[in-house]
């Protein structure tokens, strides 16, 4: 009990931790936009330059972002906050249990069925 809920604290702070990262890198690309735009309006670049610039930009973002994405899991399930093995593991034998009960209580109906034709 006392280990589920220090670990619901360390995944609640590890949360807030990624949020203020995700707002962090949400205001780098907003200004990292404007440097460009004002780059381009004062000439020193040319449109299609910042466009590249800008596609890059996003396109290395979404590279770091799918790399921290799989880091996370990794982190997170080796610190048991996130289980999908033993999740799955549990469906799984919680349908084998659902399929015994329902294959016990068709005997059961077909005993029922039987003892009372006779």
């Amino acid at each position: 009990m006392y280990r589920n809920s220090k670990l619901k604290t360390m995944e609640k702070e590890l949360k807030k931790f990624l949020y203020a990262g995700v707002e962090l890198a949400a205001a780098a690309s907003e200004k990292f936009q404007q440097s460009v735009q004002e780059l381009v309006a004062k000439g020193k670049i040319s449109a299609d330059e910042g466009k590249k610039m800008i596609d890059e930009f996003f396109a290395k973002s979404e590279e770091r972002k799918d790399e921290f994405e799989k880091k996370y899991r990794e982190f997170t399930e080796k610190l048991g906050l996130r289980k999908k093995k033993n999740d799955e593991e549990e469906l799984e034998n919680l349908r084998k249990k659902v399929a015994d009960l329902e294959a016990k209580l068709a005997k059961s109906k077909a005993a029922s069925a039987s003892a009372a034709a006779k």
